[in-house]
């Protein structure tokens, strides 16, 4: 039987930080991954995604700019689009394995699960590990509805060869937002089927109500307080049901139908009773050194932690601590402070730190700046009619707790404000930083 000093099970973020140090560090390492290497964010998230919202953010740009110095009509290339996708994602997987084989790490296909506490196995063959990192990612979560197995998921969507004319969405949050507005753009009629009273419940409702008339705007039927109860075959198209809160049935025709009503850790293949790790309610149960409660020898990341929030940043970071945890003793814990969250719609919408309800809580005094300036230069230049902020900063110590912001580039100016939080920063220390003029970062200062 093979034996290594680390097991990684997954091929992601989380995984390729931590096998890199403790591969440095001179511990023998073996990886597995059922799927191609590289892991959700470079092959079926965050990145593949961001290359075909390029597609939309020049198509969006060119109708904004229209009577105002541009003209002529563009339009999405659907195949076009997705072979420039490709020219990204294609080669990581093959990449990604010579990068372990040069440095002496052993890739491993299949799916892993455990045989006991201290042993995977993997497609028939048996492996014994000093320690073992979970970093599976997320899924989409089940929904147990009849015709579920109709219902596509996100990687599917960004396989499509060719974009369907009409698409459900079963969700509101992060997918349904950013895959409306692309499809929509792309010639798509589409339609949000939301079980919550609102589109994009994780950000503040003011930001995301001053972005809510573009989804109008671009055709898409937003249904909200609608819960999906069953998805039905037809000869030629699929008809998704729904109940409504408070009003009539929902039903919706469509060509094809995508569930984005939340994803979880991707747990259910690892056999963790054999292994004895412990799990609640479909999530491992973790110390604070991210160290598994009941086998001290597992450790987990990222996603499949479900720890931090569900994004790439907070699985570096994780795969961080778990790195030293593993080379220098269960010592560090992670640290999320700061952490921006971004739905990649046109225009952007962005978060940081707390909200008001949040802030409340917490007992602070604090004052909100908060205002919708469409007419503000950097809105004006783009000829864009949706720009807004909300700050919260700390009356007693200057503070900032949290900004909120939707409008052009405020998926790069939230990072100011991210940079601040995370390493104490007042409010009066941004605005006194000088910023390059006139670009997104230069109005930091009047939204202090």
């Amino acid at each position: 039987m093979d034996a290594y000093d680390l097991i990684v099970i997954g091929s992601g973020t989380a995984a390729q930080v931590a096998i890199a140090k403790v591969r440095a560090a001179g511990w023998s390492v073996a990886v597995i991954d059922h799927l191609p290497f590289g892991g959700t964010c470079a092959l079926r998230g965050c990145d593949p995604k961001k290359m075909l919202v390029s597609g939309e953010e020049a198509i969006d740009a060119a109708q904004r700019m229209r009577g105002h110095g541009v003209q002529g009509e563009l339009s999405i290339d659907w195949p076009e689009l997705m072979a420039f996708k490709r020219t990204f994602t294609d080669p990581i997987p093959a990449k990604q394995e010579d990068r372990y084989a040069d440095l002496g790490i052993d890739s491993f296909h299949g799916l892993a699960s455990f045989a006991d506490p201290e042993t995977i196995q993997v497609d028939g063959r048996r492996l014994m590990a000093r320690h073992i990192l979970i970093a599976t990612g997320a899924r989409a979560i089940p929904l147990g509805i009849p015709g579920a197995d109709l219902v596509s998921t996100s990687d599917d969507f960004l396989e499509l060869p060719s974009l369907p004319r009409r698409i459900v969405l079963i969700g509101g949050g992060y997918i349904a937002a950013e895959f409306s507005h692309l499809a929509a753009r792309a010639g798509s009629e589409v339609v949000i089927l939301q079980r919550g009273p609102r589109l994009l419940p994780h950000f503040d409702a003011d930001i995301v109500g001053w972005l809510t008339p573009r989804f109008r705007e671009l055709g898409i039927t937003v249904e909200t307080g609608v819960s999906v109860s069953a998805v039905e075959q037809n000869a030629d198209d699929l008809t998704v049901h729904g109940t409504r809160r408070d009003g009539p049935d929902v039903q919706v025709s469509a060509d094809l139908v995508v569930h984005a009503a939340g994803r979880g850790p991707d747990l259910e293949a690892l056999n963790l009773a054999a292994g004895g790790v412990a799990v609640k309610e479909g999530r491992l149960l973790l110390n604070g050194h991210l160290q598994s409660t009941s086998n001290p020898r597992v450790y987990a990341a990222g996603d499949a932690a479900g720890v931090g929030p569900p994004l790439t940043p907070v699985s570096s970071h994780d795969g961080k601590v778990v790195a030293a945890n593993l080379l220098g003793g269960p010592a560090r814990e992670p640290d999320y402070r700061g952490v921006p969250s971004v739905a990649f719609t046109v225009p952007p919408i962005a978060s940081v730190g707390m909200d008001e309800a949040a802030a409340h809580r917490s007992g602070r005094r604090f004052r909100v700046n908060a205002a919708s300036t469409p007419d503000w230069f950097s809105a004006r230049r783009l000829a864009e009619c949706i720009y807004g902020h909300k700050v919260l900063i700390d009356e007693d110590t200057d503070l900032i707790l949290g900004a909120h912001l939707v409008g052009p580039q405020a998926d790069e100016v939230i990072n100011i404000f991210g940079l601040a939080i995370r390493h104490g920063l007042t409010a009066a220390d941004v605005r006194s930083t000088m910023f390059a003029y006139p670009t997104g970062a230069s109005d930091v200062g009047y939204m202090l």
